[in-house]
C-alpha cells in the first residue's frame, strides 16, 4: 500500500507500451505504476516514476520488484511460468496467475485445455518429426500452419508449411490445419478475482504480414447472435481458465461459426481503440480486474471506431513532429498514441484512433493518418 495515498501499489512486469498506457490509465486512479522494464528507453520506463530495471526471466529481480506491490501483473506472456508459481509461493498475488497464463504461454497447452473444455478450434497436433507432418497435412490438406508451442508473436513463430518444406530447426511445435476464414475477430473480456466479468463488443482485427494493422469496433455487418456467442465464448474461457485481469481470444470467423486462434491475458493491441472508444480503457479495466475493483462500463463512445497501428517507415522525410503538425491540421478528431519507440521499418511505433457515425468515412480517415504518421505522404 502507498503510504501517501492510502491506495494499493501495483506492480507490472514489462515496460513495452502495453505498461506505458496502463501507467497512463493507473494516474488517473490515483496510482503511479511500478514497472519492472528491461532498459531505461522501454516506452513505459520514459514516463512512469516508479520503474525498476531487471530481466523477467531472472526470479530474484521478480522477488525484488514485488516487494510492497499489492498485486503484481504482465504486459507480456514471457515470464517463465514456474517463476510465477514461485512468487505466489511466497505469498506475492499474481494476476493472471500461473495455472491459467500457461494457456496463454504454452499453445499446445491452450489446443489441450481448450479441447477439454469443447472450445471451437482447428484440427492440430504435436509435431515432433516430418513424418508427423506429412502425416497430419495428408490428413487435413495443405498446406498447414505450424506455430512454436513457446515464444512466438506477431507472426514470430508460426511457418505454412507444405510437404517437402523442413521443419524450423530446434523449436518445439504444434501444427494445425488452414482453415478457410472469412475474417479475424477478436474479443475481449475482463475477470475480477470475485468472479465479476465484463465482456467488450466483438472487432474486426485486419493482419497484414502477420501484425495487425487495423481494428473494427464493433465488427461490420457481424450477426447479432454470432456477436453474442463470441462473448458468451469469451467469459467461459476466462471462468474455466480462472482468468484475472484482461484476457483476449482471438478468433476466425468461418462459414460455419467461429473458431478460437489464439490467447491473451494481459491488455492486447485489439483493444487500443478502448482509450477514445469505450466507456473503460483496456487498460484502465485491467487495473480494476487485478484490484478486484467493480468493472467499468463497456459500452461504445461512438457507433464506429477504428484503431490503425503507425509502423516504423523509412528513414529519413520529414519530422514526426512536423507530421503531427500537418495531421492535426488536417484531421483534428483523430487521437495519436505514440509509443516512445525508436523507430525501425515495420515496427509498431504507436497507433491512431478515429470515432464517427460511419464505418467506411471513419477507416478512411483513421488509415489515411496512420499512412501519414509512418510514410510522411
Amino acid at each position: 500500500m502507498d503510504t501517501r495515498t492510502g491506495l494499493p501499489v501495483v506492480g507490472m512486469v514489462g515496460g513495452g507500451q502495453l505498461a506505458r498506457m496502463t501507467h497512463q490509465a493507473a494516474i488517473a486512479l490515483g496510482q503511479s505504476l511500478r514497472v519492472l522494464a528491461s532498459s531505461p528507453e522501454d516506452g513505459a520506463a520514459l514516463v512512469a516514476a516508479d520503474v525498476q530495471y531487471g530481466d523477467h526471466t531472472d526470479l530474484a529481480a521478480l522477488r525484488t520488484f514485488a516487494k510492497g506491490c499489492d498485486v503484481v501483473t504482465f504486459d507480456h506472456e514471457h515470464v517463465p511460468t514456474e517463476a510465477v508459481r514461485e512468487l505466489a509461493a511466497s505469498g506475492v498475488v499474481v494476476h493472471p496467475g500461473a495455472d491459467a497464463l500457461v494457456y496463454a504461454q504454452d499453445k499446445r497447452a491452450m489446443r489441450e485445455r481448450l479441447s477439454a473444455l469443447g472450445a471451437p478450434a482447428p484440427r492440430w497436433r504435436p509435431i515432433s518429426s516430418a513424418e508427423d507432418l506429412r502425416a497430419f497435412g495428408d490428413e487435413v490438406g495443405w498446406p498447414v500452419v505450424a506455430k512454436a508451442v513457446r515464444g512466438g508473436y506477431d507472426g514470430r513463430g508460426v511457418w505454412m508449411l507444405s510437404p517437402d518444406d523442413p521443419l524450423p530447426p530446434g523449436v518445439e511445435l504444434i501444427a494445425e490445419e488452414r482453415v478457410a476464414l472469412r475474417r479475424e475477430l477478436a474479443v475481449q473480456v475482463a475477470r475480477s478475482p470475485f468472479g465479476q466479468v465484463a465482456a467488450y463488443p466483438v472487432v474486426e482485427t485486419v493482419q497484414r504480414d502477420g501484425i495487425c494493422v487495423e481494428v473494427l469496433a464493433p465488427a461490420p455487418d457481424l450477426l447479432p447472435a454470432r456477436a453474442v456467442a463470441a462473448q458468451q465464448l469469451a467469459i467461459d474461457i476466462a471462468t474455466a481458465l480462472g482468468v484475472v485481469g484482461m484476457l483476449a481470444v482471438e478468433l476466425f470467423e468461418v462459414d460455419g461459426g467461429l473458431i478460437v486462434n489464439e490467447l491473451a491475458m494481459r491488455p492486447h493491441n485489439s483493444g487500443h481503440w478502448t482509450i477514445e472508444g469505450a466507456r473503460t480503457s483496456q487498460f484502465e479495466q485491467h487495473l480494476r480486474a487485478v484490484l478486484d475493483y467493480p468493472m467499468g462500463g463497456t459500452a461504445l463512445t461512438a457507433p464506429a471506431v477504428v484503431m490503425a497501428n503507425v509502423l516504423g517507415g523509412q528513414p529519413g522525410g520529414i519530422s514526426i513532429d512536423e507530421r503531427l503538425h500537418h495531421l492535426f491540421a488536417t484531421d483534428p478528431g483523430a487521437k495519436v498514441h505514440l509509443y516512445g519507440k525508436q523507430v525501425r521499418p515495420g515496427r509498431k511505433i504507436g497507433h491512431v484512433t478515429v470515432l464517427g457515425d460511419d464505418m467506411d468515412e471513419v477507416r478512411a480517415r483513421a488509415a489515411r493518418a496512420a499512412r501519414w504518421l509512418q510514410e510522411g505522404e
